[in-house]
């Protein structure tokens, strides 16, 4: 059934830092507040690039579940799960793995990209090559139609909704398709079944995309028809068959503008990262240490901001008047470099307080995380075995 579903996950890989919180943890609790929102952690991907050493993949699925609530993420707003108890997405990824071309896999752009990256491990295995489709079944699965992603991973996206379009073309016309949607027309009632009819006609004939989307709220809006004829009237709109599995769109975010600590993209391989839970005197002593303009070699010498790693920061953290302050204080020696940085100290702290009291009170708490974690799981669940009685039911495996 077509609606305003968002899912998102992440990998296990511990506690979370500042480069997490400002390019995706941010984006989720304002998301959480406009759609109905999957957030997973993604623990069978996890093993497509660690299946040497398994072993701290569940202790970093709780770190970084803490880290998610303490963030603002909302079990209240949002459904959180584990990916693996959800056995629903292995039984897709299997049945999707039937009717995919091995090309469309070899063909992504991540898949060599990220050998030669991590040239270190033995990545020739079935789940490498095969981690794609796994994706598109953690979000087709779910039906998930808005997937907030990065421009890099947009390539994915399209990738799932071929794979659904396939499906779809493959195994959604059903015998007396086209009766059963006039069939379901008429169940509309004759106001409905016009205007349904008029936009559906606009959308086929002329490419009305807003016609689309108004014959769709038409169905959402009307209580007395079965999943099933809802789903072949949102096929027949498009022009093909019963919509089994939903085609998701990228829904663009913003890219992270957090730096690390060296002026690069904040990540723990490059060893740069202020985590969430970082200790306050860690944080003073990160920043302190920090480099800056190698021009500036005493007080007295004149810098350029531009070149600073610091001033990176203050785009992040300060107002117009403090980077002012520092790039005027910068280039006349008026400042001191420990002068730039105490603003941006003391910015992080007060970012990072709130997020730590409320980890802290998480962190003491475990078995309220898992409850939030086991109910998440439960609704997950629900939704993922109703697609897959209908799949099932497509390849004609129903029991």
């Amino acid at each position: 059934m077509y609606v305003d579903r968002v899912l998102s996950g992440m990998r296990p890989t511990g506690g979370l830092h500042l480069g997490h919180y400002h390019g995706v943890l941010k984006n989720w609790t304002q998301l959480q507040h406009e759609y109905e929102c999957l957030f997973f952690v993604a623990d069978w991907h996890a093993l497509t690039t660690h299946y040497d050493n398994p072993g701290s993949i569940e202790d970093s699925t709780w770190e970084m579940v803490i880290d998610w609530l303490a963030a603002g993420v909302d079990p209240s707003r949002a459904t959180l799960f584990i990916q693996s108890q959800i056995i629903e997405h292995a039984e897709l990824h299997l049945l999707l793995s039937m009717m995919t071309p091995l090309g469309w896999l070899e063909r992504m752009p991540t898949y060599k990209d990220q050998q030669e990256k991590l040239s270190e491990k033995d990545l020739s295995t079935y789940g490498f090559l095969g981690y794609p489709l796994l994706q598109s079944a953690d979000i087709l699965i779910y039906r998930a139609n808005r997937v907030p992603v990065g421009e890099d991973q947009v390539p994915h996206i399209e990738f799932s909704r071929e794979i659904a379009r396939r499906f779809n073309h493959l195994y959604g016309r059903e015998p007396g398709y086209e009766d059963k949607a006039k069939a379901a027309m008429k169940r509309l009632g004759g106001k409905r079944e016009r205007l349904y009819s008029e936009l559906r006609t606009r959308y086929q004939e002329q490419g009305d995309a807003e016609a689309l989307e108004s014959a769709r709220a038409v169905l959402v809006a009307t209580q007395n028809l079965s999943l099933g004829d809802k789903e072949r009237l949102y096929g027949y709109l498009e022009g093909g068959g019963r919509m089994i599995l939903t085609e998701p769109q990228a829904l663009l975010t913003a890219a992270s503008k957090m730096p690390g600590l060296d002026g690069q993209k904040m990540s723990k391989s490059y060893h740069n990262t202020i985590t969430l839970r970082e200790a306050p005197d860690q944080v003073v002593k990160k920043i302190r240490t920090m480099p800056t303009d190698p021009a500036r070699m005493r007080r007295t010498d004149p810098g350029s901001p531009d070149k600073c790693p610091v001033w990176q920061l203050h785009q992040v953290y300060s107002g117009e008047g403090q980077k002012a302050w520092v790039r005027a204080g910068c280039i006349s020696a008026g400042i001191g470099c420990l002068d730039c940085k105490q603003p941006v100290i003391d910015a992080i702290l007060a970012e990072l307080a709130p997020i730590q009291e409320r980890a802290r009170g998480f962190g003491e708490d475990p078995d309220r995380v898992r409850s939030i974690i086991a109910d998440g799981c439960e609704k997950a669940r629900d939704l993922a075995r109703e697609t897959m009685r209908d799949v099932r039911e497509a390849l004609g495996l129903a029991r």
